[in-house]
């Protein structure tokens, strides 16, 4: 299986292309090669490596920077994913593209439970352009007729790149208090459980198409099977403060931050006014995910131990070194 990953400088592309060396031959272009802000050089790029899957988790994220550079954002968010999901449909392969929570308003209520979730059916409202611009990029892909899965996540963050976790580390290290946003509700998503996710979805399609008879037969019922919108994220919620509570906690426990801890107390959104307006929830619903491909889910909290704990691992091989 020949797969194109684009993004791969960024966090999640990063996480991707080492979860999938094992599955296939993995195309990761630099920017230089695939820019998919150069809308005119996406296809020709597509037709000439002729991939079996594409993969998508490249996006403008800079949320609220995008209010300044909304044209810039609606390139990348939704014209590029346009272009992809043609490609895709004119070489009848599937295309797998992230999107993101804040397609949602976050007018549902927060009250603790699985009704306070938004599944793959509710109603989008974006609040910003950054969530404005990723429902774009969906509705395209849609529109397109292509083979698609398209996952929803939210608060993304691993040990590479600019994210929340590597943020709270640093200021963990630099202040003795810390004032963190309690009124947004959501559940944090690492790059590793997502990549290692979506690998096993991936895995499930190569498996079925190996042991059957007739090749494109056979992928073209995987995906009419398949294919849709799903939410994607660890099970369970929290919020910003709570999350930064356990990333300190956590990061001591593993040997990432020594003591004495920062006191970490929470504060109103309004307090923290951000040029783009954020969703105070963020809660998906994943049944449709775990019914549709059978794949267990962690909690949020084990998740984040898992990150932090392969950060500590590998500071300590690196120390070693």
């Amino acid at each position: 299986m020949k797969i194109l990953l684009t993004g791969t400088s960024g966090q999640l592309g990063r996480s991707l292309a080492k979860a999938l060396q094992d599955v296939g031959e993995i195309i990761t272009p630099q920017r230089a090669e695939l820019d998919l802000s150069d809308i005119a050089s996406i296809a020709p790029y597509i037709q000439q490596c002729k991939p079996d899957l594409i993969i998508n988790p490249a996006a403008y994220t800079a949320v609220d920077l995008a209010e300044k550079e909304s044209e810039l954002a609606f390139r990348v968010n939704a014209e590029a994913p346009a272009i992809l999901a043609q490609e895709a449909k004119n070489l009848g392969i599937g295309l797998i593209h992230f999107s993101t929570d804040y397609v949602f308003d976050g007018s549902k209520s927060i009250a603790v439970g699985e009704r306070a979730s938004y599944s793959e059916s509710d109603t989008c409202a974006p609040l910003n352009v950054y969530g404005a611009s990723k429902l774009a990029g969906e509705q395209a892909i849609v529109k397109s007729g292509c083979a698609h899965l398209i996952f929803r996540t939210s608060w993304v963050y691993s040990d590479f790149g600019k994210n929340f976790l590597l943020t709270i580390l640093r200021l963990a290290k630099e202040k003795t208090e810390l004032n963190i946003v309690n009124d947004q509700w959501g559940t944090p998503s690492s790059t590793l459980f997502l990549s290692e996710t979506v690998k096993q979805v991936i895995l499930q399609l190569k498996n079925d198409v190996t042991h059957a008879k007739t090749h494109a037969e056979t992928t073209a019922a995987w995906w009419q099977q398949h294919q849709g919108i799903y939410h994607l994220t660890p099970n369970g919620y929290t919020n910003w403060c709570e999350f930064s509570q356990r990333i300190v906690a956590h990061a001591a426990q593993f040997g990432l931050l020594s003591f004495p801890l920062p006191k970490i107390q929470g504060i109103p959104s309004s307090a923290y006014p951000t040029p783009a307006q954020r969703p105070k929830n963020s809660c998906l619903d994943k049944r449709k995910f775990s019914q549709e491909f059978g794949i267990p889910l962690p909690d949020w909290d084990l998740a984040l131990q898992s990150c932090l704990q392969s950060m500590a691992s590998e500071k300590l091989q690196s120390t070693a070194n």
